[in-house]
């Protein structure tokens, strides 16, 4: 099972948005030990926070590789967190186009499949960034 298999489970199987989503793929992907309680700390942010802003997936993916990263907080590490995140947010950009919801929704959203495709991209990209940080699934 790859990301993108997780990606999928999670946002059509469990109706979860793409914040969730992403955050509950990336938990069992690369083993970041959230607990169901914590995945609610990003719910908010589905649908650029429910305005269009910065989408929710891209929330999802930064929590993710925050929790992986991050040992204490993130002023003790930015030599090495700084440059994770930008590669995320480079990658997530450059496979949908732009970081906001309100640019990515009219070319990824379907009436039919709704974000499912816009996750699906954001779970490769992260797959990307994480290759390039050399952090392995844990499946």
């Amino acid at each position: 099972m790859n990301l993108q298999d997780l990606t999928r489970k999670y946002y059509v199987e469990y109706d979860y948005n793409c914040a969730e989503t992403l955050l509950h793929a990336c938990n069992d992907y690369y083993g970041l030990n959230l607990q169901q309680e914590d995945m609610k700390l990003v719910s908010g942010f589905g649908g650029g926070m429910f305005v269009g802003s910065t989408c929710g997936a891209l929330v999802g993916c930064v929590a993710s590789l925050s929790k992986k990263v991050i040992e204490t907080k993130a002023h003790d590490q930015l030599d090495v967190f700084r440059p994770a995140i930008q590669k995320c947010v480079r990658n997530f950009k450059e496979e949908l186009k732009g970081t906001n919801c309100i640019e990515i929704k009219p070319l990824f959203h379907t009436k039919e499949t709704k974000c499912l495709n816009t996750c699906l991209h954001a779970a490769k990209a992260m797959e990307k960034t994480m290759d390039e940080l050399g952090i392995k699934s844990v499946l």
